[in-house]
């Protein structure tokens, strides 16, 4: 089942997968979003725990 309207890579400088889907896209950088926010907040509290310890 071959649906693709590509029918060659040559001259391809891009390509989007989830570009004509904007609910995917809004997801992914929700995603991203709170990977970053976790990860920041998470150094922060080791952070403040090692130097309670010292």
């Amino acid at each position: 089942m071959n649906t693709a309207p590509i029918t060659t890579w040559e001259g391809a400088e891009a390509y989007f997968t989830f570009a004509d889907k904007p609910v995917i896209l809004g997801l992914v950088t929700l995603v991203g979003i709170a990977v970053c926010v976790y990860t920041i907040a998470s150094m922060a509290i080791h952070e403040n725990k090692a130097y309670k310890n010292m």
